[in-house]
């Protein structure tokens, strides 16, 4: 992600300082700081009936054609859950029901920067899939048929959504 290099506020060039043990980007001019928060993000690991699981191979970058789990970023004023289930609608047309928070992860990633990631555990009833433009594949496997999911934040999840059924 691009640094400011000019202050949103008032136009001024951007100075750098220790500000709160950090190094950031400050307006001499208002006082402006550039704290650098990171993007929310919901991830779905989503079960079937069945306990399938969910995995969809993407069309975009990242992970350009990487099989993964849906999700994606949280929107203003939307609580994570509400995004979690908002992204798997418009990924799969699949409505589901919040179960269980999995975990909460940070990352850094390219093109955005940082990445605050909260997955959630959903169950569907219905599994009729019908995918959007971000997807080439979606589908429901049982752990042994499952496609290969290369990316590791994603293998993270499904392995911490497996010790959390193994806890409950």
């Amino acid at each position: 992600m691009k640094a400011y290099t000019f202050c949103p506020l008032c136009g001024a060039g951007l100075d750098r300082s220790m500000i709160g043990g950090r190094e950031r980007n400050f307006c001499p001019t208002c006082s402006w700081i550039h704290y650098i928060n990171p993007l929310p993000v919901a991830i779905a690991y989503t079960v079937n009936r069945k306990d399938e699981l969910l995995v969809v191979r993407r069309a975009h970058e990242p992970a350009f054609n990487e099989w993964s789990l849906p999700g994606g970023f949280i929107e203003a004023g939307e609580k994570p859950e509400e995004g979690c289930l908002r992204e798997l609608m418009e990924e799969t047309s699949l409505e589901g029901e919040i179960d269980s928070l999995i975990g909460i992860y940070q990352r850094e990633v390219e093109p955005y920067g940082s990445i605050l990631v909260l997955a959630y555990r959903v169950l569907v009833d219905n599994d009729a899939i019908a995918i959007n433009h971000e997807l080439f594949d979606a589908g429901f496997y049982p752990e042994h048929l499952m496609p290969e999911v290369r990316i590791p934040l994603h293998q993270t999840i499904i392995m911490d959504a497996g010790l959390c059924e193994l806890v409950q």
